[in-house]
């Protein structure tokens, strides 16, 4: 089996959010996706419009995502690899070259965003029309 992790806050999930998730499913057989504990995003001055449980339970309900673990810190990535046996690490390419670190440890795929959607983008035009 192929294992295949990813990482990220995915708020206000949209449908490129779904587009990253299904090209790194397709990447191998199964998808860890670590996302970022309320108190990480507070570490990195971002702040979720959903709590991370609410997140997780968002991502659970999505056909690519097997499992959905917390991200607590920068520095976990290896023992994440390591503990859930993956083989590649995705990431969207507005990271590439950031873990390149990582490839001592398994493949690491960069792929492109999907063009002309973000979560701050959505944000953004939700307050406007509150």
């Amino acid at each position: 089996m192929k294992r295949v992790i990813t990482y990220g806050t995915y708020d206000v999930l949209h449908y490129g959010h779904i587009n990253l998730l299904k090209r790194a499913r397709a990447l191998g057989d199964y998808l860890v996706v670590a996302l970022s504990s309320d108190e990480f995003n507070a570490i990195k001055n971002k702040k979720s419009y959903y709590t991370y449980e609410q997140r997780k339970t968002i991502l659970e309900a999505c056909r690519y995502v097997d499992l959905v673990i917390p991200e607590n810190n920068w520095e976990q990535k290896i023992s994440d690899i390591k503990e859930y046996k993956i083989d590649t690490f995705v990431m969207g390419d507005d990271w590439e070259g950031k873990f390149d670190f990582l490839k001592d440890y398994c493949e690491v795929i960069y792929l492109p965003r999907t063009p002309d959607v973000s979560s701050t983008q959505t944000k953004n035009y939700l307050s406007s029309k509150i």
